[in-house]
Order: structure tokens, then sequence, then C-alpha cells
């Protein structure tokens, strides 16, 4: 298991492993001075109230308005959060966050007029004004809301709307503060017997401990916590579920599924093939698990022995800077084009490497238009500290080249195809490593890690993807979600997933508490679909070489210039078929297969 230099402060930390935030905005104060401008130019949005479909000028100088408030708002937000982050406990920045975010909220309010204005314009006018040039720029974006028309509501129901947001932000709000900041774990012993803190950020590189009482108390420890909060988390998903069937009803969805796939224009079979497919694959996920089971060889496989290696005797430590250029070298398939990216986020400061003491755990790609696409990682010198950087670093590069070649309304893009350029990164990563050894042991343990790559990408996040549909399901029904009924649904399904050779511990009935995507609804099934695409496109770029990598790079730079669904068929893959989610578990069949041919040698 990694082991990175551990620091008790950011200022011990050397700033070249630190993002620097100060690109974004000089100073705190220069964050004051911009906000305030923003706060005083809210209200000429107003002024265009009522007068959208007057004429094709005033409609281009209210969008172009809103493009650049929303710019704005959008830094102010992510310049807050990203400091806040850094120290989750640090009042100062929780109250930036809060007032960037009502301030986002005080936008929303004031644009609420612009849907109902624009689909009242008639069709042949509207189009006879998209036939202006500077506003034909706006035309695909202007699609996305006269496609929803059926589901827009009055300009006064919308405003009102507006106006509730911050208050439907609560629940996630509270899950933040609760989980982030005041939740604390006792101290666990390591496997020298020492006590070391436990923290959200070492939790599962100590679940990958050879050392089987260390996983196990650690398990113990870190679900007991949560279990005695097991109440309070179910009253906040409770509320998040409720608030999210609330607004599709409100729009006249036939259910909150497909009012949240309705956003980027996913058909709900997307959603119901992928669990149809994944579930055919079980018998394939209980196969690994027996593999798992009988390489640890031991009589039961419980829950904590889920994240540790299967191969023994193979500790690979990887230092940051070893991990940045072997992720250089793994992505070497993408062309120089890319690599130049890559290298300026290692240069110029895009990176917060390192845990410190409040920290938000885990890993995130951020930043907005204007600014660069900042990397938190919580660095652990193993192997999944090193993927961690490489799926990241896919976000970042996405982001960099949207928002350098699309204009800000198309610079943004979907969650659905963010999280293909991610896993690209880490399968073109897994297949140099694989390709670099012919080290037995070593084969086996990358292949066990890309196997563990599948189960965590494809299957859990399937797994989390069903629970989803089902506590929204008991929501619309009129059901309550409370602890005992989360519980089960979370123990059920895991025992379907992971089969009849896991011992599902009564203490991963409450592993749900922990998951902070369940309160970005229907969120979870993209890293599994983003996951099949990638598979088949890093197939493409190895197999094809320049004309895949091409429109590869093309895909990248598209941002949200057009629909998801279109812009990866563009780059090869058509997700509204079960074909590439197949195909990716086909390849997870391929690698067990390996694996047992390796055991036999």
């Amino acid at each position: 298991m990694g082991n990175a230099v551990r620091y008790h402060s950011r200022t011990e930390i050397p700033e070249k492993y630190k993002w620097d935030l100060q690109k974004m905005y000089e100073s705190d104060a220069a964050w004051e001075q911009k906000f305030e401008e923003m706060k005083r130019r809210l209200p000429e949005l107003k002024e265009y109230e009522g007068k959208l479909a007057s004429s094709a000028k005033t409609l281009l100088e209210a969008l172009q308005l809103k493009d650049y408030l929303l710019e704005h708002i959008l830094r102010l937000y992510n310049y807050a959060h990203m400091s806040s982050d850094q120290d989750t406990a640090n009042s100062t920045y929780q109250g930036l966050v809060d007032r960037a975010m009502g301030l986002y909220v005080q936008f929303g309010a004031a644009i609420s007029y612009m849907t109902p204005e624009l689909l009242a314009i008639p069709d042949e006018t509207l189009e006879q004004y998209l036939q202006q040039p500077e506003l034909s720029l706006y035309r695909h974006a202007i699609e996305q809301v006269t496609r929803l028309k059926a589901h827009v509501l009055s300009k006064e129901e919308e405003a009102l709307l507006a106006q509730a947001g911050e208050i439907a932000l609560a629940p996630n709000n509270i899950y933040n503060m609760l989980n982030n900041a005041d939740l604390q774990f006792p101290n666990v012993h390591d496997e020298e017997g020492k006590e070391i803190p436990l923290t959200k950020g070492n939790f599962v590189p100590l679940q990958q401990s050879p050392d089987r009482e260390v996983r196990k108390e650690v398990f113990h420890t870190f679900y007991e916590r949560y279990k005695n909060y097991n109440n309070t988390f179910a009253a906040m998903l409770n509320a998040a579920v409720k608030r999210t069937v609330f607004n599709a009803r409100v729009r006249k969805y036939s259910s909150a599924l497909e009012a949240a796939l309705d956003e980027d224009n996913i058909p709900v079979e997307v959603y119901s093939n992928l669990l149809e497919t994944v579930e055919k694959y079980l018998p394939q996920m209980h196969r690994y698990i027996r593999l798992r089971k009988q390489l640890l060889g031991v009589d039961e496989l419980h829950m904590y022995d889920i994240y540790t290696s299967m191969v023994k005797d193979v500790d690979l430590v990887i230092p940051y800077e070893e991990a940045k250029e072997k992720v250089v070298e793994g992505l070497q398939p993408l062309g120089e084009e890319y690599l130049q990216v890559v290298r300026k986020a290692y240069e110029s400061r895009w990176i917060d490497v390192y845990e410190t003491p409040g920290k938000r755990g885990g890993a995130y790609s951020s930043g907005t238009y204007g600014t660069a696409p900042y990397i938190l990682l919580n660095q652990m010198d193993n192997l999944d500290s090193m993927f961690t950087l490489a799926h990241e670093m896919g976000h970042s590069v996405h982001s960099y080249y949207s928002r350098a070649t699309q204009p800000f309304v198309y610079s943004d893009y979907t969650i659905f195809v963010a999280e293909v350029a991610s896993t690209t990164n880490e399968s073109l990563l897994i297949h140099h490593l694989l390709e670099q050894t012919n080290d037995r042991q070593l084969k086996m343990y990358l292949l066990n890690h890309y196997l563990d790559q599948f189960k965590g990408t494809v299957f859990r996040q399937t797994m989390f993807a069903e629970f989803e549909k089902l506590i929204h399901a008991h929501v619309e029904a009129g059901g309550s979600l409370t602890a005992e009924i989360l519980n089960q649904f979370y123990l059920e399904l895991n025992q379907k997933y992971y089969g009849p050779d896991m011992v599902s511990d009564p203490l991963i009935a409450v592993e749900w508490s922990r998951i902070p995507h369940f309160y970005n609804n229907f969120y979870v099934y993209k890293y599994a679909t983003g996951f099949s695409a990638a598979t088949a496109l890093a197939q493409g770029i190895l197999q094809k070489g320049e004309h895949a990598v091409a429109a590869y790079l093309q895909f990248l730079k598209s941002g949200g210039s057009a629909y998801s669904i279109q812009l990866l068929q563009r780059a090869g893959v058509d997700m509204t078929s079960t074909q590439p989610i197949a195909a990716a578990l086909d390849v997870f069949t391929d690698i067990l297969d390996q694996m047992e041919a390796l055991m036999e040698e």
C-alpha cells in the first residue's frame, strides 16, 4: 500500500504541489470586488423582461448579458468552493461559498422570465431571428430550451421555483457539512500496531492493506461512525429525493428518472439498457468474487476484503513525481498535442496534491470558463493514486479543450460525456503498464487492478444506479425513506451484485450514507456508460492510430455544441445501443480468463 508523506498543514507543502487559485482572483478582496459588481449588475437582466420577442438585436443583447454574468458568477463560486475545500472547517470560505451560491440563485430568479418568453416567440419569428449571424451562434442553445417546451412553467411559476432554489439546496449543504467537516473518526491501527488517524481520504487505501486485521478494524470503525448518524443521513437523503420528485412532477414528467435524463436529451432506455445488460453479466461479477476469495485464501470473503489486492507480494509504491511521468508515458497514443496540455497542468500549478487536516476527501476536476481546469487530489503514492491522476487529468484536458475551442455558451459538457474522457485515460494507462512487463506477479497485479476498475466503475456504479431508481420509485409511490428502508434496499442490492460467495456484512447496509453522488440525482449511471464508451474509444485509438485520435480530439473540443449522444456517435460510439456495454463487459470476462490462465502457470 502506498504511504505518501503526511502534512499537518498547507503551509508545510511546497508551492509546486498546491494549486494556484490566485490566477482566478489575486485575493479575497478582488473576489469581493467582482462579487459586488455582479450583484450590482444583476438588475440589468430585468430590463429585457417582456422584450425578448421584440427584435433579434434585443434577444442577442439579453443572451450576451446573461452569459457575461453567468461566466463571472461561476468563477466566483469556483474560487469560493475550491478555497473552502482546502480546509472545510474554514468559516470564512464557507461564507463565500454560501454567498456565491446565493448570488447564483438570484441570477436564476433574474433570468426566470427568459425561457417562458423564448417559448412564446412564434417558431417562424424565432427562425427569422436565428438567421442573423451573431444570433445564429445560439441556435443549439435555444433548441435545447424549445425542446423542453412541454415541461416549462409560466413566467410566475418559474420565478417562484427559482427563488426557492436556495432552500432546495439545504439537504446537499447539510450533508456536505456533516460528512466533510463535522464527522470525525476514531484512530485505528496500522500494520505495525501504531495508532493512526482514520479519515475519508485514507479509508480506501487502508482497506487495501494486506493485513486483514487492519482492514477489518478500519471497516468496522468507519461504518460504525456512519451508523451512529443513520437516521440523520436518512432524513437528508429523503429530503433530497422528495425535492427531485417534486420538481419532476411540477414539470409534468412521468418520473424523476425521465426528468433527470431529459436534461441531457438521453432516452430512458439508455438507463434501462445499462441495468439490464449489467444484470446479464452478474454471473461474471460473481465469478470475479470467487476468484478473489480463492486468491486471498480465505474461508469467508467479507466486504473489507474487496479493495485489497488479490495478488500477494506486490507492493507498488509510486511517488507522485513518478506517477506524473508514467501517466505521460501511458497517454503517448493520444499524441503530442494532448501531452502538451498534460505537461502544462504539471508545470502551471493546476493540481492540489496532498491531503491535510480538513481538506475535502476524494478527487475532482473543477474550474470554469477563463480559469485553469484545476485538479484536487489526496495523493497516497500507490497505484490507485496514479490512476486517479490519469482520471482527473482526462477531465481537465477535456475542459481545457472545450473552453479553448468553444464560446462560453458551449464551453461546458454534460457529465454523460465527461466520464468518457477520464476513463479513456485510465484504459490507455493500464494497457501501457501491461505491455511494459513480463513479470507474472506484476502482470497479475495489474490485471487485478483492471478487474477492480470494472468492478468499481461498471458493476458498483450500476448498483448505485439501481439503488437510486429504487429509492425514487419508493417516494413516487408515496413512501418515505427511513433509515430502515434505505438500509434494506442497499443490503439486498449488495447481496445481488456481489453474489453468494461474499459475506454482506451488516454494516455495509449503511454505505449509501457516505456516497455524495446520491444528492445529484441519477448521476452515477454515467460512470458506467462512460466507462463502456471509453473502452471502445481506447481500443480504437490503439488499433487505428491517428484517424481515431483525430476524431477523439475533435470530440474533446466539441464541448456542449451538440447533444451528448450525437457527440459520442461522431466519435464512433452509439450509446443508444447495448453493444458498448456488452463489449466492455466482454473485456471484463477476457481479463478474468487471463487471470485464471496466469494462476495455472
